[in-house]
């Protein structure tokens, strides 16, 4: 087993790794910028070193800062977690030439999955359904020709595109051109790639996706389902396993979709093929080659620690199960906390003030924050992913609410009403949901509600603790004192 990794990355997921790391005996190197110096996850770490300024170019995505350090402290591993270099084949490359290994799959099954056109060829190769589309636009009356082909709607995609960057909708022909530059440009800005292609439009899809996991032994296993389909921007905001509309006959047939996927592009280690599923069929979208941000949700309805299979895979260790093996469980939901606005989900800035995270039978939180952490403008805001488990979905619901209703967060905003007022909507209870969810259920409307239901045990809390505003050295002590603790507990 590894003696030392390496976490190429900052927050909760960091601190989710360096928990895995430590139930396997092995040793953790945090690497934090200057606006993480304060962070959790550089405590929580048994090294850590200071790699740059706040920009991600200067310190997270900086491959020769971060080797230089994985080599220095003698890492035999590093783990990249999710965004900054996770899906950077260069990265992955490098850490192979330097005699690092990178705790994922191959820089060349990275490469080939990043570009949605290559993915799409090679998943169809294998007998998987993909949405109707085309190869890469060489023009735009290439565009105008698939457009009429296919019908309207259609998506113009980036090649490299990802977090629903890249992505623009023609409703009709008189919108292609339009459609077809702006993709263009937001592919050459954010991937360097300005390939773009096209895509059916569905309209109200669900968006779900199968959790797979592979050995360096050729095993392939799926871990079954999550649902993703209730999203702001085109990303991910409330996700839960198994599927309202996935039964065990579909799961299966879907299983061995994804598993035969994986299998053809030759992939190892934790990855998730995403599907669109609409009008009783299921396509496939794309495949993600790292570990998602709603892992825990697949954790929590089969008892299986991905975080932990990724190290021991990368470490050369067979898979433990087989597919008969695995057993789902029950039912769990996950809500991303951010710092935003609930309605305009506009980021927001600022210091925590006040923190209590919510517990109790079936309740999960995964964060890297405490009192006093500093939200900055520099990375993603995502504050903490609240899960639950329930035996049924609508337990799980329940849970979801006690679970909101006692996370008190203070000094920033955050969406927390807005996930209330979901898990008390009617169309989600009763599990229709599609990528549309937000909008169509004018979710917006009802936040100013239930930003009032969340407040009175706050107030009663500010009225016993908080009469006076903590000072400044109070919030150090009392952090200095909790991360002291949480040390010593482990």
């Amino acid at each position: 087993m590894f003696r030392k990794i390496l976490i190429a990355n900052r927050g909760e997921i960091a601190v989710r790794i360096m928990r895995a790391c430590k139930e396997l005996d092995i040793s953790t190197v945090a690497v934090y910028s200057t606006a993480d110096k304060k962070s959790f996850h550089r405590v929580y770490a048994d090294e850590a070193y200071w790699i740059g300024k706040p920009e991600p170019k200067d310190s997270y995505i900086n491959i020769d800062k971060i080797i230089e350090v994985a080599k220095k402290a003698e890492c035999d591993a590093i783990h990249p977690g999710y965004g900054f270099l996770a899906e950077n084949a260069e990265f992955a490359r490098r850490c192979r030439e330097e005699g690092v290994v990178f705790i994922g799959p191959s820089p060349e099954v990275i490469e080939t999955m990043g570009s949605k056109l290559n993915a799409r060829k090679l998943i169809g190769e294998a007998g998987v359904p993909v949405v109707p589309g085309s190869p890469e636009l060489r023009s735009i009356d290439d565009a105008y020709r698939w457009g009429e082909k296919i019908g309207y709607p259609i998506a113009i995609k980036a090649s490299g595109g990802g977090g629903g960057i890249g992505i623009s909708i023609a409703w009709s022909e008189e919108e292609l051109e339009a459609a077809y530059h702006r993709s263009k440009k937001l592919g050459e800005k954010y991937f360097g790639d300005p390939a773009v292609y096209v895509e059916k439009y569905l309209p109200k899809p669900r968006h779900i996706e199968f959790q797979v996991l592979a050995d360096e032994h050729g095993s392939v296993i799926h871990l079954g389902e999550r649902e993703c389909s209730i999203q702001r921007r085109h990303q991910k905001v409330i996700e839960e396993s198994p599927s309202p509309v996935v039964d065990d006959e579909t799961r299966e047939k879907i299983g061995k979709f994804a598993v035969k996927g994986a299998k053809h592009i030759g992939y190892t280690n934790a990855g998730t093929m995403e599907f669109l599923y609409y009008d009783g069929e299921f396509y496939f979208l794309e495949m993600n080659t790292r570990v998602q941000v709603e892992h825990p949700i697949t954790e929590l309805v089969t008892g299986i620690d991905i975080v932990k299979y990724q190290i021991e895979i990368a470490d050369g260790e067979p898979l433990q199960h087989d597919q008969d093996c695995i057993e789902f469980r029950g039912h769990a939901i996950e809500c991303r906390i951010y710092a935003e606005d609930p309605i305009t989900f506009m980021p927001k800035t600022g210091k925590i003030v006040h923190y209590r995270s919510p517990g109790g039978m079936g309740v999960r939180v995964d964060s890297g924050i405490h009192m006093g952490c500093e939200i900055t403008p520099y990375y993603d805001p995502m504050i903490s992913k609240l899960s639950v488990w329930g035996n049924n979905r609508m337990e799980a619901i329940r849970r979801m609410r006690r679970a909101l209703h006692g996370y008190i967060i203070d000094g920033v905003e955050t969406n927390l009403p807005f996930h209330m007022a979901v898990m008390h909507n009617d169309a989600f209870v009763r599990g229709e949901t599609h990528t549309n969810f937000i909008e169509e259920q004018n979710i917006k409307e009802y936040i100013k509600e239930f930003t009032e239901k969340l407040q009175p045990l706050k107030r009663r809390l500010a009225e016993i603790f908080w009469e006076e505003e903590l000072t400044k050295e109070e919030v150090v002590a009392a952090t200095i004192a909790a991360l002291y603790h949480m040390r010593s507990a482990v």
